[in-house]
């Protein structure tokens, strides 16, 4: 590693720094200049991309899945992260209001209602009737905020978990390569693979904050009949990310805890007054029968290629979302890293894994599951406004529910709010990798790290709004997705290395503790 500057006003690794920060400004200038020149790079770069390697982004993804099981339920999850005196350092309930925060948010927000009824309406796979597209729409949307991206997220934040508090090496991803590099990691490779994980963070955050500012602005129009240019859209990401300061000042404690836990509130309430007062019974009886077509057809809809299909629909959806959660699992993995000291790998994987997956499943249900039940019944004005304008699908579906001024506004808040939580936990993470995990850097440079995550959203908005967005993290994602599988091997070889030498500690202890026990029972007998 490049010897790190550390200054009063400046903490940085220099080489991941600076590279990172050219490569942004470079990505954020053409965007500006050359909206029309990029976007056609864009969308050729995505084509490509997607045509070329979806297998790849569909095998990598069930790799990590299947590996984060065999963790789990392997003698190797018994291991605690932090050692086995660690304690956790928050409970139950803000650990998972945390990770839900920074796991989805602002996506399931965006695509709780748009993703299953665009399935409906342009079903993946060959469909008989409406009931069936409507089962394989719940199918598909479950498979893309099911297990597989809760997998990626728990591999690379145990990773990171395990190779920062237990090995105490600097918590970056270089780190997480020292079992596979050595002493490399300290190198041109280290640098390299610090450099696409700021890159694949950035753009993975970029896309979020993207589709955030599309629905904030959509639902200021509704609300209020404001028509929102690209020029106001930048204004909503500069003031978003201006407020997210004052959570940067409070720390993770003060800031994105409570936060989180605001957001989590806020969320609850959304969901129970739409599952109260929509179609309760069917959402009931759709989640139950939705999530187990789910796990009964996961084998199937996990590995479907379209290879018997001449369409792009998996490059739209599935390939995009495999992408998004790969580039965004530096960002999550980090912070789900940093709150789960004290956890074991059981617990860490099972939790990250299972209770944020069906959340997102019964998010989906309530939502997606509630407007699909008003097309079936001979409503299709979701279908339309879907069709229309996929960023006005939640305000439209909230029409239909009393107090819709109310929950609309709350709407807005709630994404407004995770917008706030994204930036702030994302320019912590940032601000660690190109700090080479120094921990005491100056607050400017987590403020200076949300605007560049700011100026990159800008640029692929005016790039190209939504097709933007979804390009920049599927070509960023490729290269991170052979960082993830290097990762899986690497981690593996640490943990058992672990557990060997806690094995040997053990049975240290036990032949301690019988020798101890023995001679106090021959101190007895000479006593007596």
């Amino acid at each position: 590693m490049a010897k790190l500057i550390k200054k009063r006003n400046l903490v940085a690794n220099p080489v991941v720094f600076f590279a990172s920060l050219i490569l942004i400004l470079a990505l954020i200038l053409a965007g500006v200049l050359f909206p029309d020149a990029m976007d056609k790079s864009l969308v050729d770069a995505r084509f490509w991309t997607s045509n070329n390697f979806g297998w790849f982004f569909v095998i990598t993804v069930n790799i990590i899945l299947i590996f984060a099981l065999y963790l789990a339920f392997s003698k190797y999850g018994k291991i605690k992260l932090g050692g086995q005196d660690a304690e956790p350092e928050f409970s139950k309930a803000a650990w998972f209001a945390m990770l839900f925060s920074a796991g989805m948010g602002i996506g399931i927000m965006f695509y709780s209602i748009g993703e299953p009824v665009t399935h409906f309406g342009e079903p993946p796979r060959h469909i008989n009737n409406n009931l069936e597209a409507a089962k394989q729409a719940m199918e598909f949307t479950s498979l893309h905020w099911g297990f597989h991206t809760w997998g990626i997220y728990a591999i690379v934040g145990l990773a990171l978990a395990f190779f920062g508090f237990n090995r105490k090496l600097p918590m970056t991803f270089r780190s997480l390569f020292y079992p596979f590099l050595g002493e490399k990691i300290n190198g041109f490779w280290g640098d390299l693979i610090d450099i696409l994980s700021v890159l694949a963070t950035v753009f993975g955050l970029a896309t979020s904050l993207g589709l955030g500012v599309l629905q904030i602005s959509t639902g200021l129009e509704y609300l209020y009949g404001w028509h929102l240019s690209p020029i106001n859209q930048t204004l909503i990401i500069l003031g978003v990310i201006s407020v997210a300061t004052v959570s940067v000042f409070l720390g993770i404690e003060k800031g994105v805890k409570n936060l989180s836990n605001a957001n989590m509130y806020m969320a609850l309430g959304l969901v129970v007054f739409v599952f109260l007062l929509g179609p309760t019974l069917a959402i009931l009886r759709g989640f139950v029968e939705n999530t187990g077509s789910y796990l009964a057809n996961l084998t199937d809809i996990s590995t479907w290629n379209e290879i018997y299909k001449d369409s792009t629909w998996q490059n739209t959806w599935t390939v995009f979302y495999w992408g998004w959660w790969i580039a965004w699992s530096p960002f999550v993995g980090s912070f789900i890293a940093r709150i789960s000291k004290g956890r074991t790998v059981r617990e860490f994987i099972l939790g990250v894994l299972v209770v944020p997956a069906l959340i997102s499943i019964l998010w989906m249900n309530v939502f997606g599951g509630s407007a699909l039940d008003m097309i079936v019944s001979g409503d299709t004005s979701m279908l339309r406004a879907v069709q229309e304008d996929i960023t006005s699908s939640l305000f439209v579906f909230l029409e239909n529910f009393p107090l819709t001024q109310f929950s609309s506004l709350l709407a807005v808040v709630l994404v407004f709010s995770f917008f706030v939580t994204s930036s702030d936990s994302g320019s912590l993470v940032v601000d660690n990798i190109t700090s080479g995990s120094f921990g005491n850097s100056p607050v400017w440079q987590r403020i200076f790290w949300s605007f560049m995550q700011g100026g990159i959203a800008i640029a692929l908005l005016l790039s190209g709004g939504l097709d933007a967005l979804q390009t920049g993290v599927i070509i960023t994602g490729l290269p991170f997705a052979a960082v993830l599988l290097i990762l899986c091997y690497s981690l593996n070889k640490g943990i058992k290395e672990e557990y060997n030498r806690w094995q040997k500690k053990q049975k240290s202890r036990e032949e301690k503790s019988y020798k101890e026990t023995i001679s106090e029972l021959l101190d007895e007998q000479q006593n007596s």
